[in-house]
């Protein structure tokens, strides 16, 4: 008999119903820019608002979510893998001032199980929603031999638009600027590699209780990555978005590093540890490992997932605006061109020749 694709371990009619199971989700992220539904080879995004734009330029981005994976695979909870993908690839596009408009997800697996499938792009859809993203298509691949049937790795890349005259950067930053903190949710996708070498390291489970976490230690950590996309648009088209010069996302590499990706060369600001208490998963964690939570900062986000760098005249107004959007903010410092002592400071990262930022103080207990 003649090996077929199923003898290979790829199951074609699994991955048909698993798009039957998350279509409608899908679907609800399509408004009138969305042509051809779902299913297509490509997905079509009407772009005819753009000529109201006198200079515009497309934003985009493309990431996963790390070893966070491992965990939603351990304890089988994948309906919130998702808007973990969407809050790390949609939220770098406003980074630059850009509104997202559209979406692709890619989802490499093992094996396709439809209903796990089903429940990680319905994540991705009701984030893709909350963003007003549209998920206009996706990719499924099965690769037996390559996976275990219950490993899978997700994956996704958007694009956005902004008005040349509009978009963000060090380039609008002065002197004097507030730089304000906005609070995560917790880890959000960052970190995890490091997260598990230390559960491993004490012996602890995923499904053991944390009494300090009042959870499990899986239902702890999958706590999902705040959306910012969203309100931080909101606020951009408001009456104080002019007040906001830069943002910086705080993923891989930490506090200092990410702020200083946004800061103009020549300039600094110290981030003051005392106008915020982290989360109690930090501290847990830390204590796990015997290490401080200052030695954690070029890691994990610590409480801060964003920063916004704001005219000083408008800092009270912006953060009263980011509160009332539900995204909680607070002065952290300043940005300074003056002379300084580098010592302790991080200049730049990823290639960006930046600002100098260190954090000082001690965190608030």
């Amino acid at each position: 008999m003649t090996p077929s694709y199923a003898d290979a371990g790829v199951d074609t009619a699994a991955g048909d119903r698993a798009v039957e199971l998350m279509k409608g989700a899908v679907a609800a992220t399509h408004g009138p820019n969305v042509l051809g539904g779902v299913g297509g080879f490509a997905g079509l995004y009407d772009v005819g608002f753009l000529k109201a734009f006198e200079r515009p330029l497309l934003a985009t981005s493309t990431d996963g979510v790390g070893t966070k994976v491992a965990i939603a695979q351990a304890i089988g909870k994948h309906d919130t893998i998702g808007q973990d993908l969407v809050g790390m690839v949609v939220d770098d596009i406003v980074v630059v001032g850009a509104k997202p408009m559209f979406m692709t997800d890619y989802i490499a697996c093992g094996k396709v199980v439809p209903e796990r499938i089903a429940a990680i792009v319905t994540g991705i859809a009701r984030a893709c929603e909350a963003t007003g993203t549209a998920l206009v298509g996706g990719e499924t691949a099965e690769h037996p031999g390559l996976l275990g049937p219950d490993e899978y790795d997700v994956a996704g890349a958007a694009v956005g638009a902004v008005e040349a005259d509009r978009a963000l950067g060090a380039e609008r930053v002065r002197a004097g600027d507030v730089v304000l903190g906005v609070a995560s949710s917790g880890l959000h996708s960052n970190g995890f590699s490091l997260v598990r070498h230390i559960l491993a390291g004490r012996g602890i489970g995923y499904a053991d209780a944390s009494a300090e976490l009042g959870a499990s230690w899986g239902e702890a950590l999958l706590e999902p990555t705040r959306l910012y996309a969203g309100p931080l648009v909101e606020l951009l088209e408001g009456p104080h978005g002019g007040a906001v010069h830069a943002l910086s996302h705080v993923t891989g590499g930490g506090l200092a590093a990410n702020l200083a990706r946004v800061l103009p060369k020549g300039s600094w600001a110290e981030v003051d540890r005392s106008t915020w208490s982290p989360q109690p998963v930090f501290r847990v964690l830390s204590d796990l490992a015997g290490s401080s939570l200052e030695s954690a900062e070029g890691t994990w986000n610590l409480g801060i997932g964003f920063f916004a760098v704001v005219a000083a005249d408008a800092a009270g107004d912006v953060v009263a605006a980011l509160d009332g959007l539900g995204l909680p903010a607070w002065p952290v410092g300043e940005v300074s061109t003056g002379a300084y002592d580098p010592a302790g400071f991080e200049q730049g990262a990823k290639g960006v020749d930046g600002g100098a930022v260190r954090l000082v103080g001690a965190y608030r207990a």
